[in-house]
């Protein structure tokens, strides 16, 4: 066999071409024939061996990573172009508020303001001597807006006397209530009050609709007088409270005289009646609320009448006269509580709470009631249209410019508010809710929503402040909105309402009210 001998010279230009050293060169796992005297054991030649394979594996994991965050880039980049089409940043504020309302946390809020069996309240606190200023001592200065908690719950527990108005005639329209299920049970109803109407129809009505009597009665019943008849109530409210309410419209002869809108003087110690200065009110309201018939004496004599025995039956106790209605029934609250104040001897504070109430006299009519210290809370629903009339000119939006600014009362804007017969002026404090402040209203909602109790009862119970977006832990239960506003809630609440098992046809003990229909 041949022995080979190797090429020193050959060897030596491979080394020159590598420029390989001792430690790194793991190339060639064989002995080196005479390339340097160090023996190398196979055991070195492993862990070189070892090596390498180290090395040439975290070459290639290197070469994935970088592949791989490239790919991601360009998908992450496709991504974000397809996102950006689709500009998300102007739709995500709508995706964020339908999640969050249909996190657990607010379906369970949900059903709990969608429960038939309990209704939750906003607790009560003790008022003492702070009920003066709740009753309009300062004309509401500084309660209003943002609102106080205890007037918020004052003006609720005012809107449920007057729900109980409503339901009460319903219950019996063509008579008188047997029962009226008052909200608070520390009061008790000491009389019933009904209005006449001085317009008179054919009585081949009543035989085309027998059955819609009621709607043609001349005398209906309109509300009641309550007094507080507990002691712990008496001393947490810090005096004992005379309430008077006043339903809406209901019949047709109420509405006939709504459609009354000229201005008639009151009754004054003046001869001259065509005095342009005099307290003037509008013709229908004023019939109603003066006008007697051979079944009930008018509503004047019987309202003045009740307070009068009461305010002597309490003779010495810290007394307040609330009057509260709505629609019709704020608009006869101011005559009533003008009349109390004139007429009532020793009549105690005197204030007015109306929800959606239209204009009533002029602004001698206004300016009589602040003389005689009668206080005047209206609530108004930006949406409402009946706060908004009668009358075609109100001097409304100008008298506060005319008294500020000591103008002439001989100018021709002025002549022309105390000639024209349908000069209305609002009167007192307003607290103004909107109805597209509600989360669970439409903002389109119909006249009739906009001018329903219990949306203003909604309204003033999720306001917090005009800046301010709806109460978040609001009280009220949305279970007597929905039975009568259903049409008018918002689709998405409505949905809930089915799965949460909520029946909207079955109204229990609830009654629309008249003014919704």
């Amino acid at each position: 066999m041949q022995t080979l001998t190797p090429n020193a010279d050959i060897f030596h230009a491979k080394r020159r071409r590598f420029t390989c050293n001792t430690q790194t060169s793991t190339l060639i796992p064989t002995k080196p024939l005479s390339v340097s005297p160090a023996r190398k054991t196979n055991k070195e030649h492993l862990r070189n061996l070892e090596n390498v394979l180290r090395t040439s594996s975290n070459s290639i994991n290197n070469v994935e990573n970088v592949t791989s965050r490239q790919e991601k880039t360009t998908k992450n980049t496709s991504t974000s172009s397809l996102l950006g089409g689709l500009n998300l940043a102007r739709i995500w504020p709508q995706m964020k508020a339908a999640v969050d309302e249909m996190s657990p946390k607010n379906l369970k809020r949900l059903q709990r303001l969608l429960s038939k069996s309990s209704e939750e309240r906003s607790p009560k606190s003790k008022l003492g001597s702070k009920w003066r200023e709740l009753h309009g001592l300062n004309n509401w200065a500084g309660l209003l807006d943002p609102l106080d908690e205890n007037l918020r719950r004052e003006l609720v527990r005012y809107g449920e006397f007057v729900q109980a108005a409503y339901h009460a005639f319903h219950s019996d329209p063509e008579g008188s209530p047997r029962h009226v299920a008052l909200p608070d049970g520390s009061f008790k109803v000491t009389k019933s009050l009904y209005a006449t109407s001085s317009v008179r129809l054919p009585k081949w009505i009543d035989d085309v609709a027998p059955d819609l009597r009621w709607m043609t009665k001349q005398t209906s019943w309109v509300g009641y007088v309550a007094v507080c008849d507990d002691p712990r109530e008496i001393r947490r409210m810090g005096r004992r409270e005379i309430v008077i309410a006043l339903r809406g419209t209901a019949t047709l002869l109420e509405w006939s005289e709504n459609f009354r809108p000229n201005l008639v003087s009151m009754p004054e110690p003046k001869p001259d009646q065509s005095d342009p200065t005099r307290p003037k009110v509008e013709c229908g309201f004023n019939s109603l609320y003066t006008t007697g018939s051979q079944y009930a004496p008018s509503l004047a004599e019987s309202l003045v009448g009740e307070i009068s025995r009461l305010v002597d039956l309490y003779a010495g106790e810290e007394l307040s006269i609330s009057v509260t209605g709505h629609s019709l029934g704020a608009a006869i609250a101011l005559l009533a509580a003008d009349d109390i104040a004139e007429r009532v001897p020793h009549a105690p504070p005197v204030a007015v709470f109306s929800f959606g109430g239209p204009r009533v006299g002029n602004r001698e009519f206004a300016d009589r009631l602040d003389s005689k210290g009668v206080k005047v809370l209206r609530v108004v629903n930006s949406q409402d249209v009946v706060t908004k009339v009668p009358g075609i000119f109100s001097d409304n939006d100008k008298q506060g410019q005319h008294r500020n600014n000591g103008r002439s009362p001989g100018g021709i804007m002025e002549m022309v508010e105390r000639n024209n017969p349908w000069a209305y002026s609002h009167v007192g404090a307003e607290l103004r809710v909107d109805m597209k402040m509600s989360p669970y209203l439409k903002p389109n909602a119909d006249v009739a929503c906009c001018h329903d109790l219990e949306a203003y009862l909604h309204l003033v119970d999720g306001f917090l402040a005009s800046n301010c977006p709806f109460r978040a832990n609001a009280k009220r239960s949305l279970r007597k909105l929905l039975d009568e506003q259903r049409s008018n809630v918002k689709v998405l609440y409505t949905g809930k309402s089915l799965r949460l098992n909520r029946t909207f046809h079955d109204n229990g003990d609830v009654l629309p009210s008249p003014s919704s229909s």
